[in-house]
């Protein structure tokens, strides 16, 4: 006991531990990470995770499918009607995919962000892989194994000669190899372009991503139709256009400007009635044409666009414009021609609207209830079936039109837009525009109306219907696609391979000469190159020993 009567520790403890036992640490729970060590741990696995080719491959299908839904369902900016007739048809299912933006895929928020990531994931998988490539093509070949027998391509041999001779024949004979020579042999490797076509395949596609996207954001489209008569149409704004589909950065403002004037049309067919060819005869203004008035001649054809200015002109359709003449009871005469659309893409039996406003009248009382408007059917080859007008062929053999003549007021100020092709329904509903004659007419006839009006069928013209594209991106496009194509051939192509060549002292001043091969790809044929190869090597040898003797 201690002198107060505490308890006394045995000698050789301190503090519950016996004097020479060995310290033993007890294990400390592990520390917490930080919460910006976490978020760093986080981004850093979510990066090396999309940077991965899986990722890549799996976006790249996820791009694809997303796309489908453009392919198979109406979009917004081709064609808003259809959109607004699937949405009626189909209810609540119709909503619900105009808020998901499946009418407009290719500029809906996932579609973009598929993009995005698939680009983001190319380029932070090809950068490390274009950096290891370059540390490959600056390293020297491996050496030569120990045991070149054990490779899947051995060949060993003797010949006469010195082994310094030898070896200097046989490096001569690699050429075209990236090769060192060491003390006994060489090592050759062959084949690096495939990696480099690997990667110009997987870089090419990025540009291609690239400039496809630029391309959303500076190219534009319109469709314009123009009668085959003589006419002309300036690129001159937006509402020269029948539609026109702008890309994100496009106002209209700053288009390529050039005129073409339309001078005529022929269209070929076949016996079945098949169009075999459409061929419109036109001029053209661009640049200092322009200026000095200077119209070129073109012939526009289907497949041969015309370009210009920077844009490109299709010709894409055509169709049949009915030219009538209103002769007034006070003599004065109005006439008319505008384009007819073709209802059946067969026969070119078409429908249409010309319209016309009475002459000398300001009266707006008087100028409503005089209006007078020519719809119907246009056959250019006319049949009548049951009273019925209909065409048999869509050329223009036997042209005759069905008309009905409506007179009083159009309704074309009311502030509403109306179609060229038809009369506003409401304003017959209405009683305000009524039918007045009926007459199945050819070139030449007429029909005449109670108030002494004479309304004359004179003749048919031709339209052409023109599609204008541009798009900046295009050479770029062509030039990423080339080398895309480029780069997946050389990498399917070109095989990688090495070889090691070793050559020792042999007996009776000879030298003992080995050869083996190893493919770096899961390719066939590098046994018959190996095969080739080695016997030429062989040769080389046994000629430097024959020299040297």
């Amino acid at each position: 006991m201690s002198p107060d009567g505490g308890a006394v520790k045995p000698s050789g403890v301190l503090s519950g531990r016996t004097v020479g036992e060995p310290v033993v640490d007890t294990p400390q729970p592990p520390r917490k990470p930080g919460p910006v060590r976490s978020a760093l741990a986080f981004l850093r696995n979510v990066w090396r995770g999309l940077t991965a080719m899986r990722t890549a491959l799996v976006l790249l299908f996820l791009l694809a499918l997303a796309a489908l839904p453009g392919a198979l369902l109406p979009q917004e900016s081709l064609n808003p009607n259809n959109v607004a007739s699937y949405i009626a048809d189909h209810g609540w299912w119709g909503r619900l995919l105009d808020r998901l933006q499946f009418f407009g895929v290719y500029g809906s928020v996932w579609f973009a962000s598929i993009y995005v990531l698939l680009f983001v994931s190319l380029v932070g998988c090809l950068l490390p892989r274009a950096w290891e490539y370059t540390r490959q093509l600056r390293a020297k070949p491996v050496i030569t194994p120990r045991n070149l027998s054990r490779l899947p391509h051995h060949l060993q041999s003797e010949v006469e000669g010195e082994p310094d001779a030898v070896l200097a024949a046989v490096t001569g004979e690699l050429r075209g190899w990236r090769k060192i020579t060491r003390e006994d042999g060489v090592s050759a490797e062959r084949g690096f372009v495939r990696e480099f076509g690997n990667l110009v395949f997987h870089y090419a596609m990025v540009g291609l991503i690239v400039a496809f996207a630029i391309g959303k954001f500076y190219s534009y489209t319109g469709q314009v139709i123009v009668l085959a008569n003589g006419s002309s149409w300036c690129n001159s704004g937006v509402l020269q256009y029948d539609s026109f589909t702008p890309g994100l950065r496009v106002d209209g403002t700053q288009l390529g400007p050039f005129c073409v004037k339309v001078d005529s049309f022929a269209a070929g067919y076949l016996s079945t009635g098949q169009p075999e060819s459409y061929a419109a005869t036109l001029e053209y203004q661009s640049g200092d044409n322009l200026t000095s008035d200077t119209w070129v001649p073109y012939d526009l054809k289907v497949n041969s666009p015309l370009r210009t200015a920077g844009d490109r002109v299709y010709l894409i359709n055509h169709g049949y414009a009915p030219q009538f003449t209103v002769t007034y009871p006070n003599g004065q005469t109005r006439t008319g021609v505008i384009q007819w659309k073709p209802d059946d893409a067969t026969t070119y039996l078409s429908e249409g609207a010309t319209k016309f406003d009475p002459p000398d009248v300001t009266d707006p009382d008087q100028l409503t209830r005089k209006q007078l408007a020519i719809t119907g059917l246009f056959a250019p080859t006319g049949v009548m079936s049951g009273g019925i007008l209909s065409s048999a062929s869509p050329q223009l053999s036997n042209p005759e039109v069905s008309a009905d003549v409506y007179q009083g007021n159009l309704g074309e100020d009311n502030g509403t837009g109306q179609s060229i092709f038809t009369v506003d329904q409401t304003m017959i509903d209405e009683g305000k525009l009524v039918k007045v004659a009926t007459a199945d007419l050819k070139p030449g006839q007429s029909v005449s109306l109670k108030d002494g009006t004479k309304i004359t069928f004179d003749n048919v013209q031709q339209w052409v219907a023109l599609q204008i594209a541009h798009d900046p991106t295009q050479d770029y496009v062509l030039l990423f696609a080339v080398l895309m194509l480029l780069g997946l051939i050389t990498s399917l192509t070109v095989k990688r391979r090495r070889l090691w060549v070793r050559v020792t002292s042999g007996a009776d001043g000879r030298s003992v000469v080995e050869i083996g091969g190893l493919a770096r790809t899961d390719q066939a044929g590098y046994g018959e190159e190996f095969t080739r190869l080695s016997a030429r090597l062989l040769q080389a040898a046994r000629t430097s020993g024959r020299k040297d003797g």
